[in-house]
């Protein structure tokens, strides 16, 4: 619960027309100080000194994505909530806001063509690679069913991608947290998330071997179709244990053995797949306890979703 001092602190950030501004915005998914910018038509240094208040008082997150800086409302804090709870209570027939609602359409339509352009300029390797194992409905369907109908806390896909993962298990996780090193990527997931209409879910520029996130900090994590780019497999699968909470679990999707050759050129596969008994051991590695194994089988390609458990305090 927030102090007096505190609660003061809140109104005073948002008690200004800009800052409330950026607050509503802010309440409707991360933005990056440029969009900001070009939404509220302002400069950008007066823009970063309205959000650095709603940022010291709680109300908004900040995080680096290489170059940009993005902003969103901070889900973790009381004073996060009590900007959502404000955010709600602004007239959607207010015109000013009802302004900056159409340019934040006009920044997401802006992001939504810069996505299809890298996804159309890669789509023709990833159908490739599709065509060679079972049907992704049929990977996505096998994954629910481990996952299991059970309410998950804080969910973390490394290597999100497209953000496939963090939208078919929107409605089982309270937040979800999709990394990835690409910043196109990042991109297409974002967009994935607006046309889903997820306001939970995010995504930032991460990389697997230095997940920034605390240990400890997570109740279940993915790696769907990552861990095979990966020179140091062990490393990976080290860093995902270390921010599970203890009980929580870590599913790995990836392919079994295989010889396609040509996926190590091509593609940048550095592994071609896993055996059994190499993701065991390396969930043992990181101190993690092996569980289910599912196999589907494909040819050329077989999927394999490997899961383990990171051990309760005794």
């Amino acid at each position: 619960m927030l102090s007096k001092d505190e609660l003061l602190s809140a109104l005073r950030a948002v008690g200004e027309p800009t800052r409330l501004r950026l607050m509503a915005l802010c309440a409707r998914g991360e933005l990056s100080v440029s969009e900001l910018t070009r939404i509220l038509g302002q400069s950008q240094p007066r823009v970063s000194r309205h959000l650095k208040m709603l940022v010291d008082a709680g109300m908004l997150e900040r995080f680096r994505e290489g170059a940009l800086v993005f902003y969103r409302l901070n889900e973790r804090g009381d004073a996060g909530a009590l900007a959502e709870y404000l955010s709600a209570l602004l007239p959607e027939e207010d015109e000013e806001l009802a302004r900056d609602r159409s340019r934040l359409d006009q920044v997401r339509r802006q992001r939504a063509e810069a996505a299809l352009r890298y996804f159309s300029e890669n789509a023709d390797q990833w159908n490739e690679i599709r065509s060679l194992h079972v049907p992704e409905r049929e990977v996505e369907e096998a994954l629910l069913e481990i996952v299991g109908d059970e309410p998950v806390g804080d969910f973390l896909d490394v290597g999100t991608g497209t953000g496939r993962m963090l939208v078919l298990l929107a409605d089982r996780i309270a937040h979800g947290l999709g990394l990835d090193i690409n910043t196109e990527m990042l991109n297409v997931a974002r967009d994935t998330i607006a046309r889903a209409g997820l306001s939970h879910v995010h995504v930032r520029k991460g990389d697997m071997y230095s997940l920034p996130l605390e240990d400890a900090s997570v109740d279940l994590a993915t790696l769907h179709l990552v861990l095979h780019y990966s020179a140091e497999a062990d490393r990976v699968v080290a860093e995902a244990a270390r921010v599970l909470r203890p009980g929580a679990r870590l599913i790995i999707i990836d392919f079994a053995p295989h010889h396609e050759e040509y996926l190590r050129h091509e593609h940048q596969h550095f592994r071609l797949g896993f055996s059994d008994a190499e993701i065991h051991q390396l969930f043992t590695a990181a101190g993690l306890r092996p569980g289910r194994v599912v196999t589907l089988d494909g040819d050329p390609l077989t999927v394999t979703i490997w899961v383990a458990e990171k051990p309760g305090v005794s």
